[in-house]
């Protein structure tokens, strides 16, 4: 799939469901409104969807929420997944708040997964406690060494944010290269109603040179097909991702699109262009009617998104959307 600038579009993610057991306070609100189950698509419904993507080109596709493990029986459908890889799917992972992860890291590993991403912001579990408004902090440990034991590759997510953690990030860095994870830092993204962002965006730029105190900071071609630009960290040979929406947009080689829980198709994270594929998948259309249906949503993938800090770019949270 190539849309109208040239970027061929070989990623997807998909989010399996609204719901989340967190209300990070840059990403929901902490009375959210959660979706009807019926207007959800079924794991079949999703799985379906998912290999018309791949047969279409997509190669990589990467399972996000809300957060994906409380979906009911998803098992089902990663394990579904995970039988496309080696017959066009390259890589099948998912990104995960790692609150479920002891009871599915081994599961995941069976299926095919070969890494995650876990978000984690802190490693004060009070302050842990106050960003997720309800995680408790422990449990996610736990779940990262499970995931770890399970043999999956393991990368951590930091949203860099002021006044919150920003003077903890070289401890993070720390405590991954110690554990050998990858780190990825993330500026927070002005989409939904979400409190403080302005006050609490922190760009990195400013976090690296903070870190090119303590660190070596080389530079690497690693890349995963996502947005995050990486150097090798010479002290302990991990890798440190900046994702910088903000200060440094990624739209020139962005290659991937999104699927919400309900089977809206956004083609930029950042835009309110939707299509809506729930309805072929509903009418029982064709494989070829679904796959056209695609392919005319790709072509009006947009040059980039419009993100500014000091109002919401959406109206939808982020985790409507799928991370």
């Amino acid at each position: 799939m190539i849309d109208p600038f040239g970027r061929t579009v070989s990623y997807l993610r998909v989010s399996v469901t609204d719901r989340c057991d967190f209300r990070c306070t840059y990403c929901m609100a902490e009375d959210m409104r959660f979706l009807p189950k019926a207007e959800l698509l079924s794991l079949e419904e999703l799985e379906r969807l998912c290999a018309a993507f791949i047969r279409l080109g997509v190669r990589k596709i990467r399972l996000t929420g809300g957060e994906p493990l409380v979906r009911r029986d998803v098992m089902r459908l990663i394990e579904a997944l995970g039988r496309h890889l080696g017959a066009g799917l390259e890589e099948l992972t998912l990104t995960t708040n790692g609150s479920q992860l002891a009871q599915y890291a081994k599961g995941l590993a069976a299926a095919g997964v070969k890494r995650i991403n876990v978000s984690l912001d802190t490693l004060d579990p009070e302050k842990f406690a106050a960003v997720t408004r309800r995680g408790e902090f422990s449990q996610v440990v736990a779940g990262i060494e499970a995931a770890a034991a399970a043999g999956l590759a393991v990368k951590i997510n930091t949203v860099a944010l002021r006044g919150v953690n920003e003077h903890e990030i070289s401890a993070m860095l720390a405590w991954c290269g110690e554990r050998k994870f990858d780190l990825c830092l993330i500026e927070s993204m002005p989409m939904g109603e979400v409190e403080y962002r302005a006050e609490t965006h922190l760009p990195l730029p400013e976090v690296r040179a903070r870190l090119e105190r303590d660190w070596t900071l080389l530079p690497s071609s690693y890349a995963t097909g996502g947005p995050a630009r990486y150097v090798q960290v010479a002290e302990t040979g991990q890798r440190l991702g900046f994702i910088t929406p903000l200060s440094h947009n990624f739209c020139e080689a962005c290659n991937r699109v999104r699927v919400t829980c309900t089977g809206r198709l956004y083609m930029c994270l950042g835009q309110e262009d939707a299509a809506d594929l729930r309805a072929p998948l509903r009418a029982r259309a064709d494989d070829a009617a679904l796959e056209a249906a695609i392919a005319a949503a790709i072509a009006r993938k947009p040059k980039g998104h419009d993100f500014d800090i000091t109002r919401a770019a959406t109206a939808r949270h982020m985790s409507v959307t799928g991370g």
